[in-house]
């Protein structure tokens, strides 16, 4: 059974760390030297994923945020636009939607600003847009391994009720109301981590072999098995969660609805299909979005 022990880990008077925002930087510095590395072996240039990396969390955080804040506007509009900000012996006014360390953000929306600011960057850079993505993947992979235990700390991102062994308990106040008389559910949370550490060691033995030459990896393939792999996994499990973004329904039921993270699953496994057609089908490099005049 899974109890978390809260989302702080340590509280200095107005300072607090947080689980959440620890595991982030975690995975980050550990990104930061995987990708150098696999960077160096696509003979990219010297520091570029330094140079890189702080552009892209900042994307990525933000098109995060946007991304959930939008499909849960009846969250962050109205009465609910405005909160409080502690800060030392003052209470700011802010919008609610800037509270990014109460929860809420969306990998999906992670994946599109950081793809937007990825060729943004290979076009200012003259870098090859899929070699660059190539060495990413792997780490955004191994991250989202390492980022979703930010959810149990949270006690969020939980499925449905289950009496299986390895049950998360949730407190009552994160329940919804719906649920009120369940204490355990799944933890969808762990299902995703394991899943995401199995695709990124898939992802790294493959990225090794490709360099090796005892298979065929043009580049782009590892970003297009990345995007296949994620997606299968993400739409099972979101098919188990409470807490659904939905179009035409609410959480947590999302009867009558559409759930929004199996929707962009689909498609970016679809791409993925398509871009390994294109590459051993046709047998044709993909077209660079970062050289497109």
């Amino acid at each position: 059974m899974f109890t978390s022990p809260g989302p702080e880990l340590l509280a200095l008077g107005p300072f607090t760390i947080r689980w959440y925002g620890l595991l982030i930087a975690a995975a980050v510095l550990i990104g930061l030297v995987l990708s150098s590395r696999l960077g160096r072996s696509r003979n990219l240039e010297t520091g570029l994923i330094s140079d890189l990396l702080p552009l892209l969390v900042l994307a990525a955080i933000s098109g995060a945020r946007l991304y959930y804040v939008a499909f849960e506007w009846h969250n962050y509009s109205g009465a609910n636009f405005w909160s409080q900000l502690n800060l030392f012996w003052l209470k700011v006014p802010i919008p609610r939607a800037f509270l990014i360390w109460e929860g809420g953000i969306a990998i999906h929306g992670a994946l599109i600003a950081g793809t937007l600011m990825l060729i943004l960057f290979c076009r200012w850079r003259r870098q090859p847009f899929w070699d660059v993505l190539d060495v990413l993947v792997p780490s955004v992979a191994l991250g989202q391994a390492i980022g979703r235990w930010g959810n149990f700390f949270n006690s969020e991102a939980f499925g449905v009720p289950t009496d299986l062994p390895w049950k998360l308990f949730i407190p009552d106040q994160d329940r919804p109301n719906v649920y009120a008389d369940s204490q355990f559910f799944h933890p969808t949370f762990l299902y995703e981590s394991i899943w995401n550490f199995v695709l990124f060691l898939v992802l790294l033995i493959l990225f090794r072999r490709g360099m090796k030459g005892f298979i065929s990896l043009p580049s782009g393939a590892i970003s297009c098995f990345y995007l296949i792999g994620y997606s299968l996994g993400r739409v099972w499990i979101e098919g188990l969660r409470i807490d659904p973004l939905c179009i035409g329904s609410l959480p947590p039921a999302c009867e009558g609805g559409l759930r929004i993270a199996q929707l962009m699953s689909a498609m970016l496994a679809f791409a993925g299909v398509a871009g390994l057609a294109w590459l051993y089908g046709k047998r044709q490099e993909l077209p660079d979005p970062a050289q497109i005049r």
